[in-house]
């Protein structure tokens, strides 16, 4: 699978298309890149024509020297996509990426389909206010890598994935201390944007693991309450890195849920 190059303005970003069927947009976490969703495009590709992404600071994508925001981040995935000739596409965000879809959902809304939101919060606040003690552990933990990295391991994956998926504990090791690019990441995952649930008229489903210690399922409750034509699964034995840790159920529901007349 080819990368590909996009640059609009001071960004330049990377993007990779596969797959055939409708096309789906995967819209991937804060610290993560388009390779994340490796494992759930493998159970997708003979179903949709599957459109992943680098977002700004991450990846191979290359931005300016100005941390991105919601709207910018959602306006970002709505050229790719013009560009690359799609007037209607699905759309999934998992953790951060969930962010970005709703915001493209209120921006860009004649563009989508249908919303999937795995794993994720609303837009008008921070995750550091929804879940303070869990964001201030994390911190911790980030300060004493590597040697925190099976407990920092612990609070994104189920205990019984972790043992079988050792090679998870490396990543964390193994990241990256604090650069002028992290610094902008972390500012963008903090911005926030008011949101109008009435507007989100889209066909929506919910997904959250039940075992989800970053993001509780409480957060996909509660917005399942606010959003008119919405449905809410939460899966079972699944903590917060879902498409990772269960891309064969996150597969079977988006399949599910966006083929469905």
């Amino acid at each position: 699978m080819t990368t590909q190059f996009l640059s609009s303005g001071s960004v330049r970003t990377a993007f990779q298309i596969s797959g055939n069927g409708p096309a789906l947009i995967l819209l991937h976490g804060a610290e993560a890149n388009r390779l994340s969703f490796n494992a759930l495009s493998s159970h997708l590709i003979d179903h949709f024509t599957l459109i992943t992404y680098d977002q700004r600071d991450c990846g191979e994508t290359e931005s300016g020297d100005q941390p991105a925001t919601l709207e910018g981040l959602a306006d970002d995935a709505h050229i790719l996509l013009k560009h690359l000739g799609f007037s209607r596409v699905h759309v999934f965000g998992s953790s951060f990426g969930g962010r970005v879809a709703q915001a493209l959902a209120i921006r860009h809304p004649e563009i989508i389909e249908k919303l999937v939101l795995g794993s994720t919060w609303p837009l008008p606040q921070q995750l550091k206010e929804l879940n303070p003690e869990v964001l201030l552990k994390i911190q911790n933990l980030r300060n004493e890598l590597p040697e925190s990295a099976a407990s920092l391991a612990s609070l994104y994956f189920t205990a019984d994935f972790l043992q079988n998926h050792t090679e998870f504990q490396q990543i964390f090791a193994n990241v990256k201390t604090e650069n002028p690019r992290t610094i902008r990441r972390h500012t963008a995952v903090d911005s926030t944007m008011n949101i109008d649930w009435s507007l989100i008229n889209m066909p929506v489903l919910l997904l959250t693991g039940a075992d989800d210690q970053i993001v509780p399922p409480a957060n996909s409750i509660n917005m399942a309450s606010q959003i008119k034509n919405s449905k809410l699964i939460v899966m079972p034995k699944t903590a917060h890195a879902t498409v990772i840790e269960s891309p064969e159920k996150v597969a079977m529901h988006l399949t599910h849920f966006l083929t469905a007349p």
